[in-house]
């Protein structure tokens, strides 16, 4: 059993694991999607690489807008992790002037879209939203986000990983999920 809130539910319980499979991770995106289209109508949407262009490309694509990549990472190298994220790439210059949707997959700190609104608002976009599945509690709150949790997410795509030319289960949810 996992514990996974809506905006505005009680506080999560003990933490647990909770395996998003592709048709939850979908059916967020679409929701995020389509508020999204209502609230703020985005003309561009920009997705943090490398897990964040995953539901950047489904919102885009529903959303029918067009998608660009920033990559900011903590992540220096395979086991490797930095205390604050680092800007790889530039902000879409194509974003100056036009409203833009940044998206990302969780967010806990805030430290990875703030440092991805500040690179936009420097090529100029006229007004700039954000949006994640998933939000960590106490954490940063983005525009919109579909899910609040505490629980150790396992994404679809993180399931198994390619180890010495095989595709394996992750060894961090060894004994979590089955082969």
């Amino acid at each position: 059993m996992s514990t996974f809130r809506l905006p505005g539910d009680p506080a999560p319980g003990p933490r647990q694991f909770l395996d998003v499979k592709w048709e939850l991770f979908g059916e967020l995106c679409r929701g995020l999607a389509m508020r999204a289209a209502r609230e703020f109508d985005p003309e561009v949407v920009v997705g943090i690489a490398r897990a964040g262009v995953i539901p950047a490309g489904i919102i885009a694509s529903v959303l029918r807008s067009e998608l660009y990549t920033m990559t900011i990472s903590r992540h220096e190298a395979p086991g490797e992790f930095r205390e604050r994220p680092e800007l790889f790439s530039e902000a879409p210059v194509k974003a100056e002037g036009r409203s833009v949707l940044i998206v990302d997959e969780i967010t806990t700190s805030g430290d990875t879209l703030r440092m991805a609104i500040a690179a936009l608002r420097d090529v100029g976009a006229a007004e700039i939203f954000t949006a994640t599945c998933f939000k960590r509690p106490g954490g940063f709150t983005p525009d919109l986000y579909a899910l609040e949790t505490d629980d150790t997410l396992i994404f679809p795509w993180d399931r198994k990983i390619v180890v010495d030319d095989e595709l394996v289960v992750n060894p961090r949810y060894e004994g979590v999920i089955e082969d």
